[in-house]
């Protein structure tokens, strides 16, 4: 199995969720062994996606580096990971990716117009060997050894469209279009009141996220999946798990995860060469991971 990009570029243009201001996003071919990599076409800086560049975590997933940053990313790579994409770049003539619906769906859509194309270098994934874990009070994330990817994911909020949610995908590129891809991310009203007080969250909208009062949800046309909260948790969670920087085969499991809790997941991996092994695929497994992504 080989690494892959994208067939030619792509582009659109969506409102930013913080700054509330329109922001162009283009994805660009990439050659081998080149990674994701993200442009900041404004300012003039590269940064590639690594755990080490990771500069913010408390409401999103922030990349930075020379004093520049691109916030929101998660989403977008959210669906680059499901289609087995390995090398990209991605350019934003802003400081944040575009929010589009607060899903991953329209990225979807985006890449199947740029379609994939196979490279001439053997693709690369990381085999989790060990139990690696991150607790803080009752909140853990973890990875496990496993022959199959598999997310297994529990929320417990106090809210009554809410109160505790679970779901398990069974990770391949179908399942995740249809299971997981449309799930928006959600916030509630007195939060949302607060930031933009604070000048942040000024693109947020029901056009964008679901919106939830005390007790209800306040978006017209309803909910799109009836636990679509923590199905986004998952859309989340694949998405800062890209940080690592290649695929993984192995069983990720929460309870209250966060970005935060997520970033700190891969950077205990890593940290350990004994929990971990980037091999390249053949065999079985290679048709394995070939069937994931077809």
């Amino acid at each position: 199995m080989t690494q892959t990009t994208i067939k030619k570029a792509v582009e659109l243009v969506g409102i930013g969720l913080h700054k509330g201001s329109p922001v162009r996003l283009r994805l660009e071919p990439l050659e081998a062994n080149s990674g994701i990599i993200f442009y900041r076409k404004d300012a003039g800086v590269s940064i590639p996606l690594k755990p080490e560049n990771v500069v913010d975590t408390k409401m999103a997933t922030v990349i930075g580096r020379e004093g520049y940053f691109i916030s929101t990313i998660e989403h977008l790579l959210s669906a680059v990971y499901a289609y087995g994409i390995d090398n990209l770049r991605v350019i934003v003539d802003a400081d944040e990716v575009p929010v589009m619906d607060g899903s991953s769906a329209s990225f979807c859509i985006l890449l199947d117009e740029a379609g994939t194309q196979k490279l001439d270098a053997p693709k690369k994934i990381i085999r989790v060997k060990k139990e690696v874990s991150v607790k803080e009070g009752d909140k853990y994330v973890k990875l496990m050894p496993s022959r199959d990817l598999k997310y297994d994911f529990t929320i417990k909020f106090k809210h009554p469209v809410i109160d505790k949610q679970s779901f398990v995908l069974n990770f391949n590129k179908v399942n995740y279009k249809k299971e997981i891809s449309r799930a928006r991310t959600f916030g509630f009203l007195h939060e949302m009141q607060y930031l933009q007080s604070k000048g942040l969250a000024l693109g947020a909208s029901l056009d964008n996220a679901i919106g939830l009062d005390d007790k209800k949800v306040m978006n017209p046309e309803g909910l799109r999946y009836t636990d679509e909260f923590v199905r986004h948790k998952i859309l989340d969670a694949i998405g800062d798990m890209s940080l690592l920087g290649l695929n993984f085969i192995g069983s990720y499991e929460a309870f209250a995860g966060s970005h935060d809790l997520n970033h700190k997941l891969t950077l205990a991996l890593l940290k350990d060469p004994e929990n971990f092994e980037v091999v390249e695929l053949s065999g079985e497994q290679e048709k394995e991971m070939a069937k994931a992504y077809a």
